[in-house]
């Protein structure tokens, strides 16, 4: 398999998350970025190397197709966009991710300064977040938040894709989100109210028996399985934020999977409801401003991208679609199924 990224780096003290879009005519920027990343990372991380610095990036659909054509990942698509009868989760603007985590913020500031750098006119940062570990991995809603993450072997099998898409493989799909937290509404609950909502005890982190959970519960619209009863997993390295001049209070949601269909069934379940659950009870204090979805490949690809080969006329497309035998098609396994809004 293909070296993959470094998604798998152990959760660390500080973070920034950096969402670009590309204007036309930056494609190419954005091709001789890549392969210097490592490069820049290896630069600010060698001055503390015990800070574990790390920087994985992720690609939009619209800036791959436009960069590099295809053949395209088999799952990547514009972010799905839920509107529920309470609560919504948008889709936004994003084309390029930085994942940047170290132990010390400064790092992770120094590289995410050099990529600024490194942007240019047509690469325009739209999203950026300070991320923080909080105490022993709790968000700001007092919980702790990772605990079902897969380890080793698992973690590996859950987040990278295979032999189902082998000229993908080392690569993974990671959903972003931004959400604020109402914390005034969420700390007049009871503590009994607050573990209600999430499915487990609040202090010694104990997920509840299936029996004992509120079908509203976070952790019950949140196991996926799949036909033989197997629970499907995911990864996720959520990130506590804030500005207290602001009044700002939030969660940086981020999660890789081997396919997005796994996170996707999990937002709809949250967003749209799974009988008899009208939403997710946490949804109810905490908002999403924000939704995207990338393509992360495999650090081999990072280092000789493959721009996309000039456009063919319309004459000799033909005659290869004709010779080739290829019904048309839109280059999708058409996973996850999920509902969303109507296109306006």
């Amino acid at each position: 398999m293909p070296e993959p990224q470094d998604i798998l780096a152990p959760i660390t003290e500080s973070a920034i998350f950096l969402t670009v879009c590309v204007d036309p005519g930056g494609e190419e920027a954005v091709v001789d970025l890549l392969p210097d990343l490592g490069g820049l990372r290896r630069s600010v991380g060698f001055r503390a190397p015990e800070a574990r610095l790390s920087c994985v990036v992720g690609i939009g659909s619209d800036l791959w197709d436009r960069a590099f054509g295809a053949p395209r990942p088999a799952g990547l698509h514009p972010f799905r966009e839920l509107r529920g009868a309470r609560h919504t989760a948008p889709a936004s603007a994003g084309d390029l991710l930085f994942h940047i985590r170290a132990e010390r913020l400064d790092l992770c500031f120094e590289l995410a300064r050099l990529i600024g750098e490194r942007l240019g006119p047509r690469l325009r940062v739209v999203e950026e977040v300070h991320g923080f570990k909080s105490f022993d991995e709790r968000d700001l809603l007092g919980f702790v938040d990772g605990t079902e993450n897969p380890e080793g072997s698992a973690a590996r099998a859950a987040v990278l894709v295979g032999e189902e898409d082998p000229g993908f493989a080392g690569g993974s799909y990671v959903i972003v989100q931004k959400y604020s937290h109402d914390l005034e509404a969420w700390n007049a609950l009871t503590v009994e109210q607050q573990e209600a909502a999430f499915g487990r005890t609040k202090l010694d982190d104990v997920e509840f028996a299936d029996e004992d959970k509120a079908p509203d519960s976070h952790l019950a619209l949140n196991v996926i399985e799949d036909e033989d009863g197997e629970e499907l997993q995911i990864v996720r390295l959520n990130m506590p934020f804030g500005r207290i001049g602001s009044n700002e209070f939030g969660t940086f949601y981020i999660a890789y999977a081997r396919t997005p269909a796994v996170t996707e069934q999990m937002l709809e379940n949250m967003f749209l409801g799974k009988a008899p659950a009208a939403h997710d009870r946490i949804l109810d204090f905490s908002t999403a401003h924000t939704g995207n979805l990338f393509f992360v490949p495999s650090a081999d690809f990072l280092d000789d991208p493959a721009p996309a080969a000039p456009a063919e006329s319309e004459g000799e497309d033909a005659a290869r679609a004709g010779d080739e035998g290829e019904p048309p098609g839109e280059g999708s396994l058409g996973i996850g199924g999920l509902r969303r809004s109507p296109t306006p």
